[in-house]
């Protein structure tokens, strides 16, 4: 991100500044993946508007029953396996790494997906423009744990992304997180057992110890489970506006 592009990030309502991730590229892509970016990725952009919100629905050519948004989708399997499953939904998929943006447009022309559209900078310009109540369902898998004490200000579940999130997800919608760090864990339930509009769908330990089967694997779970660590999947709800919040889930 440049530094003009960052001033800019800073100065949308609603989106703190600083940036939540390190570098974009890494290795040169080869000629094929280059060929995706050239060609595909410009037609399936989402560009955000100069003045005024973006109704998330207006990003696809056919009507649709619902918009999803998968923010960090790594290398795209999440979103893709999602999208073929649900062809009457839309979905965003949320990325600034160019190697997961380009296997994702890999996986889309090899499927010939066409519901799914792609913002490759900070997620939270785009939630910052969306209407609100305007998402069906949000995924934040396997998200940088920024583990030293002095990064957590860079992790992306703080009270500011919440309150976005909470914005422009409808009643009911859920928000499903993983990860297997388990510092990143605790401060995920940390703080959004604190918001007062989300809640937590546990009610026994194998809710979050284990992955739904309508939640498709991702490679970052399974590198996780090769390494001897294991991934907690996390499913919370946007509490009905204007509802008192009822119910607690155990943590046993």
């Amino acid at each position: 991100m440049t530094k003009s592009r960052h001033m800019k990030s800073a100065a949308i309502e609603g989106v703190p500044p600083g940036r939540l991730y390190g570098r974009r590229r890494g290795r040169p892509l080869r000629p094929g993946q280059r060929r995706l970016k050239d060609e595909l990725l410009p037609r399936l952009t989402i560009a955000l508007p100069k003045a005024g919100p973006l109704d998330p629905r207006s990003l696809f050519p056919m009507p649709v029953a619902a918009v999803w948004l998968e923010i960090g989708f790594g290398a795209g399997e999440h979103v893709a396996a999602q999208a073929e499953h649900h062809p009457d939904i839309s979905f965003i998929g949320c990325e600034v790494f160019e190697d997961g943006i380009v296997r994702l447009l890999g996986e889309i022309a090899r499927r010939g997906i066409g519901n799914v559209r792609l913002f490759t900078d900070d997620a939270r310009l785009l939630l910052a423009v969306l209407p609100p109540a305007s998402l069906g369902r949000v995924f934040v898998l396997f998200p940088d744990p920024w583990p030293k004490r002095r990064h957590h200000k860079r992790r992306l579940i703080a009270p500011a992304t919440l309150d976005l999130l909470a914005t422009v997800m409808e009643d009911g919608a859920e928000l499903r997180l993983a990860t297997d760090d388990r510092g990143y864990l605790a401060w995920m339930l940390e703080h959004l057992m604190a918001h007062p509009d989300f809640r937590w769908l546990a009610r026994r330990p194998a809710d979050w110890r284990e992955r739904p089967p309508d939640w498709p694997p991702t490679r970052y779970e399974e590198k996780a489970r090769a390494a001897g660590r294991r991934p907690a999947f996390l499913r919370f709800i946007r509490h009905p506006r204007g509802r008192s919040r009822q119910g607690t889930a155990a943590l046993e």
